[in-house]
């Protein structure tokens, strides 16, 4: 069954009883890592008009492991099937896999977008997921470098007044040693494989920080001026980046992409986005799950080992989220880990008390 067929016969959110995955799908939405190859021996070349060059590759040309933040996420173990996914969420995904744009995801808080990103770098062998996570003071500056002007300036204060003092003489740290790349500049340096960036929550941001967003989206490619301006005298600099411990050899100043990153970007639609900046995303919506996916959410999280009362808890949540408009995954969870804890006792008149203060409408409690 193609794509164009399974999407003209069903909603975006259902499957046909026969579902089979499309042949053109490199990431399925399941969570199961991709064995034997990579991405890019996989990937289609990109259009012309979404190819970028930049470089040098660096030798070592592997995204860094994750950190531990997947497993957080999504839990120890990978409990999704093809009967547990979205085609269209999948569709969406490996679109802007293909045509290298960013995704634009909205929904509901907590139902999954922020941990699509996590799912996608889990599945297709990305590595650790860089996270920028906006707030209303974000700049764009903020997530591309951070340069601490003052820290080399006290840095070149305390080397003249040893010097005055008579003590040996010791060179300035290098420039780069006051340099750290953001979650974007980072994702933006050139390397083999894309690396999963998340921005989370960008209806928070500044009214001109998506425009801001507009060049990079579309060059790939960023300058830093305090670099670009000593280039004649140090083209190569080494710079911290946003993966722990890591640094980055940036060129003439200029950060350029070689492949175009995978993009998530969160908002829970609080706010319109201008036409200039959704034209250059793919816009993905993300409908609550199903009773069959949040049971393959639990088990990944490692919660059924005693769960007698997982199937009745999973319903009872899901009667509770359609009354209020939407509750957030991570509460059935943490309803869950209560009764596989022992807090639940049969009879135990306390116990619904317990889940009403759990499964309350995200508002204040009056």
């Amino acid at each position: 069954m193609s794509a164009n067929e399974y999407s003209a016969e069903v909603e975006p959110d259902r499957r046909p009883p026969d579902f089979v995955a499309p042949e053109w799908w490199i990431y399925r939405g399941t969570g199961h890592p991709l064995h034997d190859v990579q991405l890019d021996q996989v990937l289609p070349p990109p259009p012309p008009w979404r190819a970028f060059r930049g470089g040098p590759l660096p030798e070592r040309d592997a995204p860094p492991a994750d950190d531990g933040e997947t497993e957080r996420r999504l839990g120890s173990e990978v409990h999704m099937t093809d009967q547990h996914i979205d085609p269209h969420e999948v569709d969406m995904v490996n679109a802007s896999l293909f045509l290298r744009r960013p995704l634009l995801v909205t929904g509901n808080p907590g139902v999954g977008k922020s941990a699509l990103a996590f799912r996608i770098a889990r599945e297709l062998r990305l590595g650790r997921v860089l996270r920028w996570s906006i707030s209303s003071h974000t700049t764009l500056r903020s997530g591309l470098f951070e340069y601490d002007a003052i820290g080399r300036a006290e840095a070149a204060g305390a080397r003249n007044a040893a010097t005055m003092r008579g003590a040996d003489v010791v060179d300035d740290p290098p420039i780069g040693e006051f340099i750290r790349l953001g979650p974007l500049g980072t994702a933006f340096l050139p390397s083999r494989l894309p690396r999963v960036l998340l921005i989370d929550e960008l209806d928070k941001s500044e009214a001109d920080l998506p425009n801001d967003l507009l060049s990079i989206f579309e060059d790939g490619d960023f300058r830093i001026p305090v670099l670009e301006r000593m280039r004649s005298r140090s083209r190569e600099v080494s710079v911290f980046t946003d993966d722990p411990g890591a640094k980055a050899t940036v060129i003439d100043g200029r950060v350029s992409c070689h492949a175009f990153p995978m993009v998530v970007i969160t908002s829970n639609g609080e706010r319109d986005f201008p036409p200039a900046f959704l034209r250059r995303c793919l816009q993905l919506e993300i409908s609550p799950p199903d009773a069959g996916k949040l049971a393959a959410i639990v088990a990944g999280h490692m919660l059924d080992e005693r769960g007698e009362h997982k199937e009745r808890l999973i319903q009872e949540f899901l009667a509770r989220s359609a009354a209020l408009d939407g509750l957030p995954t991570d509460r059935l969870l943490d309803a869950i880990f209560l009764a596989t804890s022992g807090a639940y006792q049969q009879n135990d008149l306390a116990w619904p008390r317990l889940v009403d203060a759990l499964w309350r409408r995200l508002t204040l409690v009056p």
